[in-house]
């Protein structure tokens, strides 16, 4: 049977996980709203390290996860309580979780394979930097063709098609008949949702074959079904429990 390879209890829900695939670290954005605090946190994927846990900055609420690369944490603020819009920039040590720079100028628009791409609020149209994530400054004009999609490594689950639920891909009937489902490395790994009273319940799968190698109930007592609850890094396996346990298996 897989047992995980991390295993880690936040305080309250955990609403965003960034994945920065150069340094191989995990970060999570942790919202409690009855105290409109936000937190975050640091794990290493690679030996399950903690490097910082319940990390806040000056703004108690209207900031969050804008990306992460090569051991830096991009966070962003808000222009307004009442809009989505973002404005300014925050860098954290991903290992440290100290404060390398910040901007209120500056917004993130895009992350590339060579560094997240940037604007001046100020200036309209807008016009596109990449920036150095060492030091916050704008490096040369943003060029696509240099400067192509950053390789997150992520894979997400795919909705199983009718004809493969009647191959018995799933150990249980589903409720619903939605099944989210993977394979990696000769593994089956799905998600479900069943039907407990008048409650629904989500459940994680991992079968070799037909055999079931391990499986979790991520959560309980829900009232309508959840969407993906699982994703993969490379060979890590990365899903939450009851919103606020991050488990990390790898396959």
């Amino acid at each position: 049977m897989l047992r995980p390879h991390i295993s880690y209890q936040f305080k309250s829900p955990v609403w965003r996980l960034e994945i920065d695939a150069l340094s191989e670290t995990i970060f999570a954005e942790i919202r409690e709203p009855a105290d409109k605090k936000v937190c975050f946190a640091a794990i290493s994927l690679d030996n399950g390290t903690v490097y910082f846990d319940e990390l806040q900055t000056e703004e108690r609420w209207l900031t969050g996860i804008e990306a992460a690369y090569d051991g830096i944490l991009l966070l962003h603020n808000y222009e307004s309580e009442a809009g989505p819009a973002h404005k300014g920039l925050i860098a954290i040590g991903g290992t440290t979780g100290e404060i390398i720079w910040r901007n209120y100028i500056y917004a993130f628009d895009h992350l590339s394979a060579n560094g997240p791409v940037i604007y001046d609020t100020r200036i309209q149209p807008r016009k596109l930097f990449l920036a150095d994530t060492g030091t916050g400054e704008a490096k040369r004009r943003y060029e696509p063709s240099v400067d192509i999609e950053f390789d997150s490594h992520l894979v997400l689950p795919e909705i199983a098609s009718p004809e493969l639920l009647k191959s018995r891909i799933a150990p249980v009937n589903p409720f619903g008949n939605t099944v989210h489902y993977l394979e990696h490395n000769k593994l089956r790994i799905v998600s479900l949702h069943t039907l407990e009273g008048e409650a629904l319940q989500q459940h994680l799968y991992i079968m070799d074959n037909t055999e079931i190698i391990y499986e979790d109930l991520l959560n309980t007592d829900i009232q309508k079904l959840q969407p993906e609850s699982f994703l993969m890094h490379k060979d890590h396996l990365i899903y939450l429990k009851d919103k606020s346990q991050l488990k990390v298996l790898n396959l």
